[in-house]
């Protein structure tokens, strides 16, 4: 979706200023905002194409005025009230009121190490071969979904060239939906720096992205 945080080439945010010796947290409630957000996804409800799409579907005006873990919480409110593990009134309230969702599994203190540590891989076998190879021209489809993609809209309806094929990897688009892993290939893609920003672009400079196999077709 043309959510808020699809910021490329936007004006009037201001430039990147990145902070020097930035700590892992600013403040101590950002660690229970990671820690919740991790212990609730190991549920088992939710995946992390869903989780993003929750984040990515707050209004842009919540979402511009939020920090990065107050939109981190945001969005597990609503993923906790989809999944019925609280109601509305409880968030109010701040209290239970009743039994919720019982979840798959629970994510206990002393497996959390071993949990991250694994990481939840997104690879997948995927059957037949890659349908383009390094070197090959593509375009990018050009279109505006009202559900969860990869595909930036900066890069969409862009001439560019494969770089690499990277294997197969869960196709974000529709997990994140509920419709199935669904693996595809996935590419870098090249493309120069005028194709993607138009004249005036710096000629010299080119930006890559990894894009799903159905994002693109031959030029």
């Amino acid at each position: 979706m043309n959510g808020p945080q699809d910021l490329g080439g936007q004006m009037g945010f201001g430039p990147v200023a990145p902070e020097n010796n930035e700590p892992l947290f600013h403040a101590g409630w950002e660690k229970w905002a990671m820690g919740m957000t991790i212990a609730a996804g190991a549920m088992g409800q939710w995946n992390i194409d869903e989780s993003r799409h929750a984040r990515e579907s707050l209004h842009p005006a919540d979402y511009y005025a939020s920090s990065y873990y107050e939109i981190w919480t945001k969005a597990l409110e609503v993923l906790l009230k989809r999944h019925g593990f609280v109601q509305p009134q409880e968030l109010d309230e701040g209290r239970s009121l009743g039994k919720g969702t019982q979840p798959k599994r629970v994510l206990k203190a002393e497996n959390v190490a071993a949990a991250l540590a694994k990481g939840g891989p997104c690879d997948r076998p995927v059957a037949g071969e890659p349908r383009f190879q390094p070197g090959d021209r593509i375009r990018t489809h050009n279109f505006n979904p009202e559900t969860h993609t990869r595909l930036p809209r900066y890069a969409r309806g862009k001439l560019g060239v494969i770089e690499a094929v990277r294997g197969g990897f869960v196709f974000p688009d529709s997990n994140a939906h509920g419709k199935g892993e669904n693996p595809q290939y996935v590419y870098t893609v090249v493309f120069t720096a005028p194709e993607i920003w138009g004249d005036g672009a710096d000629p010299t400079l080119t930006i890559s992205i990894d894009a799903w196999e159905s994002y693109l077709e031959p030029a």
